[in-house]
């Protein structure tokens, strides 16, 4: 990718440390750790001010909101943007029925054998014209010797003439009789040649059989029936090469789509197209490029290739955003692994092969997006930049740099939104040095979240059930309890305050909850108050105070015989608000 317009990145207003900014492209230049990042898109990377710039996340959320009216439906588009599609449409047509689509060696083939043919049409044509120079030079030598000879006898006013005739030779040349001058000269030569001499008389029928027309005419005509046979072979052979080049239009797809067959084709030149800012020509030539590129690359053969898993925790994906978008995340905190990084970035072997692997990963997770004009077609990235090597790493560097290019050239418009996580001071400071440089929609596809505001902005684009529980979220691999279909409730809690939940219990049954407060270090404690006021409450999770290296997810059940609610106590104690998520359920049982 790719490589352009203000997007998804729609966000509540307060985390100060993150801040939408760049798009794909931007992100790809400004992040050289993120080769995964900028997958499709596009272009430059920015930073913004976490504190400072609370009113440009108010317009952010508007340029997110702004970027998702963009449709996808070519009847609902602009006029300028449907008659730029129209364009497209139109150039891409004209290039599969030429074949300009192929590699460029196939375009070297097609256009020798034109050459060669206009060269043998040349020979042809230049030797009639020598044949007829060489006729009409060799009368001049002759005469001369003739006149030379003839000078004793003649008088002067002989050879005055013969100039004369000589001076109106090139005007009658250059009409067209030349050929009947050729003609006659030859055969007045060869009977020069058997008298063995010749007389000014001879000079002069030779000057006027050089202006009768008459003889001109039958020259002409047989010249052209020498060439008429020429001709009609060339004739033939264009309506031959004609009849070869028809085979059917070229047949191009990316990505498993036709790049002119339905609607689907549309969403995918309309990638291109808003890469480049609706300009026809260039969203051609991209287009050209990268079909280019993927054959040259293999890149419908890698798809097959067995690269290996030793990457599968830096890169991966999990879950979908609140709209529906698949979500990719990238972990650059895995390269602290010095045995891992080695493997992946030694030398230009491996770096190669990572880039190869990088390009499956995105060619598989793109053949699973809807090109519908109403699906979704776009991804969500999430980069992780906990314990990110720095810039120095110049490996890493190499092969980031190598991948952003690769992805902003040719998977244009594929990112939604960038989000990323735990970023470091100096990566914002870097961004906000190449801020300056952004387009308006660049910025507007990326969001930057301080170790402190990470889990609050994966929320703010992500629901918790679909966040890995590393990240804050209750998403948990292996077989358990609970599944993305079952929504979390996300509550803040305030500094120095309690907060109770409660999970009514109407019927016998068994209530199932899970619960996690990010960060902890609050009291949690769950009990059971039936409903009759006889009844006896019962203590299901002893209040206890529970740390931030303790159990990220508090998972637990109580079987009931009688009505009542569950009551879970949070009690935060600190001077900072807590995010609270939760989720219950219950199951009837009979006894």
């Amino acid at each position: 990718m790719a490589e352009e317009t203000q997007k998804p990145e729609a966000a509540a207003a307060p985390a100060p440390a993150e801040e939408v900014v760049v798009e794909k492209e931007s992100e790809q230049e400004a992040a050289p750790e993120k080769p995964a990042d900028a997958v499709v898109e596009d272009k430059p990377a920015e930073a913004v001010e976490e504190e400072p710039k609370v009113e440009a996340k108010d317009t952010k959320v508007t340029e997110s909101a702004s970027f998702k009216e963009e449709t996808n439906i070519a009847g609902e588009l602009p006029d300028p943007q449907k008659k730029a599609l129209d364009e497209l449409k139109q150039l891409i047509q004209e290039a599969l029925n030429k074949h300009e689509f192929t590699s460029p060696p196939a375009k070297d083939k097609d256009k020798p054998a034109p050459e060669e043919k206009k060269e043998e049409d040349q020979p042809a044509t230049s030797a009639a014209e020598t044949e007829v120079k060489v006729e009409t030079e060799a009368p001049a030598p002759v005469e001369v010797k003739e006149e030379e000879k003839a000078d004793p006898p003649v008088e002067a006013p002989a050879p005055v003439e013969v100039k004369e005739e000589e001076k109106a030779d090139p005007p009658v040349e250059a009409t067209a009789p030349e050929t009947v001058v050729e003609t006659e000269v030859v055969e007045k030569v060869s009977a020069a040649d058997d008298d063995g001499a010749k007389t000014v008389e001879a000079i002069e029928e030779s000057v006027v059989a050089v202006t009768t027309p008459p003889p001109a005419e039958k020259p002409e005509e047989e010249a052209s029936s020498s060439l008429k046979p020429e001709e009609v072979a060339q004739s033939e052979e264009k309506p031959q090469e004609a009849e070869v080049p028809p085979p059917p239009p070229q047949e191009v797809s990316i990505w498993g789509i036709p790049l002119l067959a339905d609607e689907r084709s549309d969403v995918i030149l309309l990638k291109f197209l808003r890469a480049r800012d609706f300009k026809v020509k260039d969203a051609f030539t991209m287009i050209k490029n990268t079909v280019i590129w993927r054959k040259e690359f293999g890149v419908d053969g890698l798809l097959d290739e067995e690269l290996g898993n030793e990457l599968e925790k830096v890169v991966f994906m999990h879950g979908f955003d609140k709209e529906g978008h698949p979500v990719c995340y990238n972990v650059y905190g895995e390269f602290q692994n010095k045995e891992l990084y080695q493997n992946t970035f030694a030398d230009e072997e491996k770096r190669s092969k990572f880039l190869r692997w990088r390009i499956q990963f995105l060619e598989k997770s793109i053949r699973k997006l809807d090109f519908s004009p109403n699906g979704i077609s776009t991804i969500v990235q999430v980069n992780d930049l906990k314990n990110s090597p720095g810039p120095g790493k110049r490996e890493l560097r190499q092969a980031t740099n190598q991948a952003l290019q690769l992805l902003q050239d040719n998977y244009p418009e594929f990112v939604a939104k960038q989000v990323f996580i735990n970023v470091p001071w100096w990566y914002l400071a870097f961004n906000m040095m190449i801020s300056p440089f952004l387009t308006q929609r660049t910025k507007s596809k990326f969001v930057f979240a301080s170790p402190a505001k990470s889990s609050d902005i994966l929320f703010r684009y992500i629901a918790p059930e679909q966040v890995p529980v590393q990240y804050g979220g209750l998403s948990r691999d292996g077989e358990q309890e609970f599944t993305v279909a079952d929504a979390a409730t996300e509550v803040t809690i305030k500094p120095a305050t309690k907060h109770s939940v409660e999970f009514p219990v109407t019927e016998k049954s068994t209530v199932v909850w899970e619960v996690r407060v990010v960060g902890w270090d609050v009291n949690y404690g769950a009990e059971f108050v039936p409903t009759a006021e006889d009844g006896y409450t019962v203590i299901v999770s002893k209040t206890r105070k529970v740390g931030p290296a303790d159990e990220t997810v508090m998972s637990n059940s109580f079987k009931t015989g009688e009505p009542g609610k569950i009551v879970l106590t949070i009690d935060n104690q600190t001077t900072k608000k807590k995010k609270l998520v939760y989720r219950s359920k219950a199951k009837p049982y009979s006894e």
